[in-house]
C-alpha cells in the first residue's frame, strides 16, 4: 500500500511539475491573450494636448487618456501606456510590441492597409496656424503653399502637405516635418517656419499654451474621425473596443471628456 501510494504521490507531483512549466494554456485570440496578461499596451505619443500630454507632474493626461483608461477599465485589465514618436506608433502596432494605439488618429485607406481601426470616438478637424504678426492670406487651404509650413511626421496632415509637394505647388524645400507638434509650434513662434498644419483642437491648445499664436485657417481637409488603432484582422480586440465605445457614448461619457477638454 505504501508503495501505491508513493507511486501516486510522485504522479501527482510530475503533473504539478509539468503544469508549472507549460504555464497557462495558450490564449485563442489577442484579447484572449491580454485578458490572461492582465494588462493592455497601448501605445501614444504624449504630445497632442488635450488630446494626450504630459503634464508638470509627469502624469500622462487628455481626453484619449482619460477614454482609453476606461477602455481598460471596462475591458477588465490594467493599463500600461508607451510614449513614442506618432511615426513609430503602427510600426509598433504591426509589429506586436504595443496591443493598440490612441493618438488622435484619423482613418486613412493607405493606413488600412496594414492595420485595422475601431469604430470613431470623435472627429475633428484641420487647421492652420501662424504668429500673431503673420501678415500672409491663407482664404483657402491651397494658400499655405506660399509659405514656410511645418507638420508632424506620419499625420494626416503631413499626407496632405506631401501631395502639394508632389503636385509641384508647395517647394519641398518648405516643408518642415517634426517629430512632435509641440516643436513645430516652438518653431512656429521662434519665427523658424510660417504656418503649421495639424488638428484643430490641438493647435488652439498649444496657441493657447505658449502664446503669440493664432488659428488662420481651419476645416475638414486631411482629418475627421478619430479612431483606435488595432492590429490587422483582430476581429476579437476590435469588436470588444467597438461595443465599449459605443457604451460610453450611449452614456454621455464622451460628450462629458469633450466639454471637460474641448469647450471654451
Amino acid at each position: 500500500m505504501k508503495r501505491i501510494l508513493v507511486v501516486v504521490s510522485l504522479l501527482v507531483v510530475a503533473s504539478l511539475v509539468l503544469t508549472a512549466c507549460g504555464g497557462a494554456p495558450k490564449a485563442a485570440n489577442h484579447l484572449e491573450a491580454i485578458k490572461q496578461a492582465g494588462v493592455i499596451k497601448v501605445g501614444t505619443s504624449a504630445d497632442y494636448p488635450p488630446f494626450e500630454s504630459v503634464d508638470a507632474n509627469g502624469n500622462k493626461v487628455g481626453f484619449d487618456i482619460e477614454l482609453m483608461t476606461e477602455i481598460a477599465k471596462r475591458l477588465g485589465v490594467k493599463l500600461e501606456w508607451v510614449d513614442m514618436p506618432f511615426d513609430s506608433l503602427i510600426a509598433a502596432v504591426q509589429e506586436g510590441k504595443i496591443d493598440a494605439s490612441i493618438s488622435a488618429f484619423n482613418y486613412s485607406e493607405e493606413r488600412d492597409q496594414t492595420i485595422d481601426f475601431s469604430d470613431a470616438y470623435y472627429t475633428s478637424e484641420d487647421a492652420f496656424t501662424v504668429a500673431d504678426g503673420f501678415a500672409g492670406t491663407i482664404a483657402k487651404p491651397e494658400d499655405v503653399a506660399a509659405y514656410k509650413v511645418g507638420v508632424q511626421t506620419g499625420t494626416t496632415q503631413d499626407t496632405w502637405l506631401t501631395d502639394l509637394v508632389n503636385a509641384g505647388t508647395l517647394p519641398e524645400a518648405n516643408l518642415f516635418r517634426y517629430d512632435r507638434a509641440d516643436q513645430a509650434m516652438a518653431d512656429l513662434k521662434n519665427g523658424r517656419i510660417e504656418v503649421v498644419m495639424s488638428d484643430k483642437v490641438p493647435a488652439e491648445a498649444l496657441a493657447k499654451q505658449l502664446g503669440g499664436l493664432k488659428i488662420a485657417y481651419s476645416g475638414v481637409l486631411s482629418s475627421g474621425p478619430m479612431n483606435i488603432v488595432i492590429p490587422n484582422g483582430d476581429v476579437e480586440l476590435q469588436k470588444a473596443i467597438n461595443e465599449i465605445i459605443k457604451q460610453l457614448q450611449d452614456e454621455g461619457f464622451i460628450d462629458q471628456l469633450a466639454v471637460k477638454y474641448f469647450a471654451e
